[in-house]
């Protein structure tokens, strides 16, 4: 019996949004009689944070502190539209939409404090902690909080914005095959260090290195946190998740959630992830979508590691126990 280990490596490039007759997003922002700013989307959280990354690319810019802005998701019925949570689109799309929505708001907000401060709006700035004051003046000023007063009960008006973003279709042309199906392309690489038990046929990835190129992260320990939980599903996709064993024929395959086969918290790798910021050209503040590539490139990476490790080319999931040691046996020249 001997443990095999073996590196593998593999490199994926991830297309942000769909293209979907226009593949759009819209965004509703307004502001309350306490200073605060609620944006209404019908945009699902999953998991991935885009009421966390939604509230700070509001907060910056309307010029806010991040606490001072809430995302309601709303539902289907009663929110504006949004295509779906998919296509690694939701910081892309929904992102500018909120982008779009919070500049039309500063710019009532601000046209609010000019008037209270007897100044033009195009003098004034917002210092992120909750104050509006002339450039180079910071004493001549007044609070956000006294500026959505001034709007709800002195001049009638509300501070509100509307946001859209939308991808123009691209359509094929017909003699060239060219289209562009997406609105810019992440990338990443991943290295995969396992090691295989040619007795058993038992494969434990031992570490992962990542880099991954995600024009700007808006939300870094978020960013990182997706990047591990992306690994933990791929290592699931590689060597355990199936419902189909033995395709097509259905003998063997889990009832249910008991017997479907994942890897608990002690089998996730040793992980060391670093973040490239290449900002895209037309996502908000150069952002990119991170979400779905995060589980892409572990796999083949982990199957590229076997075959480093013991010389057996698995082509389907999950690498279960059972190819490799089938795989074994073919090389040693014992087919069964």
């Amino acid at each position: 019996m001997a443990r095999l280990k073996g590196r593998g490596v593999a490199a994926v490039n991830y297309p942000t949004g769909m293209n979907l007759g226009g593949d759009p997003s819209q965004a509703l922002i307004h502001a309350t009689t306490t200073g605060s700013f609620v944006i209404t989307l019908s945009s699902v959280d999953l998991g991935q944070g885009i009421k966390t990354v939604g509230a700070q690319i509001a907060a910056e810019t309307l010029g806010v502190p991040y606490e001072s802005v809430m995302i309601d998701t709303a539902d289907t019925d009663t929110g504006p539209h949004c295509m779906g949570t998919f296509a690694s689109r939701g910081t892309h799309r929904i992102g500018n939409a909120i982008m779009m929505a919070a500049k039309e708001a500063r710019e009532v907000m601000m046209c609010v404090a000019a008037t209270e401060l007897e100044v033009d709006a195009g003098d004034l700035v917002t210092d992120g902690k909750g104050r509006i004051h002339v450039n180079g003046a910071p004493d001549k000023g007044i609070a956000v909080l006294d500026v959505a007063l001034a709007a709800h009960f002195k001049h009638g008006k509300t501070i509100s914005g509307r946001g859209m973003y939308l991808k123009p279709k691209s359509e094929v042309v017909p003699e060239t095959g060219e289209m562009d199906p997406d609105s810019c392309q992440a990338h990443a690489c991943t290295i995969a260090e396992v090691e295989v038990d040619d007795e058993t046929g038992d494969v434990t990835v031992l570490k992962m290195t990542n880099a991954y190129e995600i024009g700007r992260a808006m939300n870094p320990a978020l960013a990182h946190q997706q990047i591990v939980g992306g690994a933990w599903m791929g290592i699931s996709h590689a060597l355990y998740e199936t419902t189909e064993p033995y395709y097509p024929n259905r003998a063997h395959g889990p009832l249910d959630f008991s017997e479907y086969l994942m890897p608990g918290p002690g089998d996730i790798a040793e992980m060391d992830s670093v973040i490239i910021e290449r900002p895209s050209s037309n996502g908000p503040y150069g952002a990119k979508g991170i979400g779905e590539m995060t589980a892409n490139s572990p796999i083949p990476a982990i199957a590229n590691a076997i075959f480093d490790a013991c010389g057996v080319r698995v082509t389907s999931m999950p690498i279960t126990p059972e190819k490799i040691l089938r795989g074994l046996d073919a090389l040693r020249g014992n087919p069964n």
